[in-house]
């Protein structure tokens, strides 16, 4: 099938990936361009020849989304193909809508079409939004393998935002890895839990390459993903993790509803916090529309180093960025502990500076929480002056709810504690029976 002129639709990590399993040597197309969306700063580079092949010598140039239409024209492309996850289902197709009155086609590659395959069991930690919960399920699932005997190898979800040759393939296994691979805030909220729990955690550009890597030195390979994506490696053990928080949403953003239709399991997260009722509309979805999947529930207790920094006081909620953000989740465990401990919730947008007022422009959705951006020393800043103005209006405190101790990062002006949460299973399910399967593959290899 000749597919012509590309122009893959991204955010530096699913448009990459596709450009190397599917386009990469593929004769039937030429790659033109990428566009960049989601992430700021990561347009108006290149995707290197050394990461592109022999048949792109000069590497392939990244333009912002947002110049769609003249990007067909002047590049005269054939077809464009959506790269990139966490989009509404109205969005989707207003994008395909723009490249077919442009000119062009309009295509999304099928889940099988980009998953590599390992020679080790893989269990793979999907969702059907960004924040359901994915990383607590992986680091429970890293505890649960480590008490077996075996070795996790952690593969996630890319987040390649700076050096794209350096990124190719990225190991942490050290807080000195971090600091070396001049990580973003999303990054080190990812690898850095995982690092505290003296795992190693891979990333990067060029999934085969570190796919290869990785193996020598694991058991297992877990695939943690990121937003809503399908997996990039094919799974012996497919989980789903569902918010009932956003009860619906599984059915109408993509790619979740398609890990809902594959997964082998669907796993309800945060059922201590959300409405009986909602779970119960989870409950029914799940059975409907994968009723072959195995249901679970789990409930994700949040915790508070210091509580009485928090008690009866103004405090400001600083929450995961991309749950905040794309992901629409309007609050997360930071308010939820903040306001059983009496505090009132400060809105941030009445201090929001350059680039994180930027982010409450972007996001009119956003909740009356601080989003914890960090894609550069911008946002940093940014973030830091946001907190020091709320500090001089009046704020008494700061709930942490990061998957990382922010405070390491930037100063912050006034009382903080850090908010944090792990996952629970219920109705007596445990994880070692889920993986058991997984665990006797393994031992009958050995």
């Amino acid at each position: 099938m000749k597919l012509g002129r590309v122009l893959i639709l991204g955010a530096a990590g699913r448009d990459f990936h596709n450009f190397n399993v599917f386009f990469r040597d593929n004769p039937a197309c030429a790659v033109v361009a990428f566009t960049a969306q989601q992430i700021p700063h990561i347009s108006d580079r290149r995707y290197p020849p050394e990461l592109a092949g022999n048949r792109y010598p000069n590497g392939i140039p990244i333009f912002e989304e947002g110049r769609l239409e003249s990007l067909i024209s002047e590049l005269q492309v054939e077809l464009c193909v959506l790269s990139y996850s966490d989009l509404a289902y109205a969005d989707v197709m207003h994008l395909g809508s723009r490249c077919n009155a442009a000119g062009a086609a309009f295509m999304m590659l099928g889940a099988q079409q980009t998953m590599l395959r390992s020679r080790l069991p893989v269990v793979a930690i999907s969702a059907v939004r960004t924040g359901a919960g994915k990383s607590q399920v992986s680091r429970a699932i890293v505890r649960a393998l480590r008490d077996a005997g075996r070795k996790a190898g952690v593969l996630r979800h890319p987040m390649p935002y700076g050096d794209l040759r350096a990124q190719a393939v990225q190991r942490f296994a050290s807080n000195d890895d971090l600091i070396e691979g001049d990580v973003t805030i999303e990054e080190r909220e990812e690898y850095e839990p995982h690092i505290a729990l003296g795992g190693t955690i891979w990333a990067g550009v060029d999934y085969a390459a570190i796919l290869a890597r990785a193996e020598p030195e694991s058991d297992i390979i877990i695939w943690e993903g990121g937003n809503n994506d399908t997996p990039f490696i094919q799974p012996d053990l497919h989980i789903c993790v569902l918010d009932p928080h956003r009860a619906g949403h599984e059915l109408s953003y993509y790619p979740g509803e398609t890990n809902l239709r594959i997964a082998d399991v669907l796993l309800i997260n945060k059922v201590d916090t959300a409405r009986p009722e909602d779970v119960a509309q989870l409950r029914a979805t799940a059975a409907s529309i994968n009723p072959r999947a195995r249901l679970v529930e789990a409930k994700s207790p949040i915790t508070v180093d210091q509580p009485d920094v928090l008690k009866q006081r103004r405090v400001i909620a600083i929450e995961d960025g991309p749950t905040a953000t794309h992901g629409g989740m309007r609050y997360g465990a930071a308010t939820i502990a903040a306001q059983r401990l009496g505090a009132e919730i400060v809105d941030p947008r009445a201090f929001a500076v350059g680039e994180i007022a930027d982010t409450y422009r972007k996001y009119p959705q956003l909740g009356p929480v601080l989003p914890a951006m960090g894609y550069g020393e911008n946002q940093l800043r940014d973030l830091q002056l946001t907190l020091d103005a709320a500090a001089r209006s009046g704020v008494m405190a700061v709930a942490i709810g990061t998957p990382i101790d922010l405070a390491q990062l930037i100063r912050i002006p006034v009382p903080h504690t850090r908010v944090r949460y792990e996952l629970e299973l219920s109705g007596g399910v445990t994880l070692p029976e889920l993986l058991q399967p997984l665990l006797r593959g393994k031992q009958q290899q050995d």
